[in-house]
């Protein structure tokens, strides 16, 4: 797949993705939105180290810079 996520975008899943963990673990949030909140900080994370979002591929977003072209 072809990579959809910025840096910028990058550093803003990984600062949501470490409030979410942080409110889960220390107890702020739980029972069942504490686990949504846990599910989708993994899933923040996940997408901003492979760079890929599959929702962005459906909506045809992309925040990467252009590469140029030879």
């Amino acid at each position: 797949m072809k990579k959809n996520v910025g840096p910028l975008d990058r550093v803003i899943r990984i600062v949501i993705a470490a409030i979410l963990a942080i409110l889960y673990f220390s107890g702020v949030v739980t029972g069942t939105v504490g686990t949504i909140f846990l599910i989708l900080a993994v899933v923040l994370l996940l997408t901003a180290a492979l760079r890929i979002c599959g929702l962005y591929s459906l909506v045809g977003m992309n925040t990467c810079k252009k590469e140029p072209e030879d």
